[in-house]
């Protein structure tokens, strides 16, 4: 099995391949990298990522670049400095435990909020990012507003029940109004922490799942016209997305393990 495999011997790999890429809406290295993780085919009938790339620069898969939601292209990752300016809405991040910064420990999330058009009619997206699995959750709410924020925090927190607990342990946020009193709102229930002023940074998680909102719903698309059908089938296909970050698991898959072991250890 020393030499690459050639892409007419892989009748088999080739059509499970371009189904998870036109079907799914997979990225070849998610593609290669789940195959391999999942023991789907053997080595010796798995081309590198690479390879499949230029298969579909060659026309050799029925997937074409167009059918891509992205190319590869990775940024110089770096972190900025940090600006060390106390926020003035509550809890500053720089309080939160070292635990979650690292990913640690479940029940983590991130909040934050994907605007449509600009228009103060339309609907806004809330969006809430569990750290270490990036199980994510989609919520349309009617305004950019603390009370809308709250309302639907709080509906989530209801839905989980006993659950809760387990799930629910501290929020990130920016300053935006929008977060404003949401420390107050929910302290008896979970830790509420404020991020420095312009540093979206901190918020990892949040910045690199709007990339992944913005292949389906581009900039300047009004939320209303988005469907409750089609905000579901997004955050479904984020929460099954095999990411290398995760070692080609999915978030959901995380997300029920870990919510497993919380549940047990109580």
């Amino acid at each position: 099995c020393g030499r690459p495999p050639k892409w007419h011997q892989l009748a088999d790999f080739l059509d499970w391949a371009d189904e998870r890429m036109q079907k799914d809406h997979w990225s070849p290295e998610a593609v290669i990298g789940y195959a391999k993780k999942e023991e789907l085919f053997s080595e010796c009938d798995l081309p590198c990522v690479t390879t499949l790339y230029e298969w579909i620069n060659h026309g050799i898969t029925r997937t074409k670049n167009i059918n891509l939601l992205e190319k590869t292209s990775r940024k110089p990752s770096g972190r900025r400095s940090r600006i060390r300016k106390r926020s003035s809405l509550g809890t500053s991040i720089e309080e939160r435990p070292k635990s979650i910064e690292t990913r640690e420990e479940f029940g983590h999330w991130e909040i934050d909020t994907v605007i449509g058009a600009k228009d103060a009619t339309d609907d806004v997206l809330l969006t809430l990012v569990e750290r270490q699995t990036r199980f994510e959750y989609l919520i349309r709410i009617p305004a950019k507003t603390s009370c809308a924020v709250q309302e639907a925090v709080n509906q989530l927190l209801e839905n989980a029940g006993e659950d809760a607990k387990y799930l629910f342990k501290s929020i990130t946020t920016d300053n935006g109004k929008e977060f404003t009193h949401l420390e107050d709102a929910f302290k008896e229930y979970l830790a509420v922490y404020y991020c420095h002023p312009y540093s979206s940074w901190e918020r990892g998680s949040s910045e690199n799942q709007h990339r992944l909102i913005r292949r389906f719903i581009p900039k300047g698309t009004r939320m209303d016209s988005v469907s409750d059908r089609q905000l579901k089938r997004i955050q479904r296909w984020m929460n099954d997305y095999p990411r290398k970050s995760l070692h080609f698991n999915t978030a959901h898959d995380l997300l029920v393990k870990a919510f497993e072991r919380e549940r047990n250890a109580a």
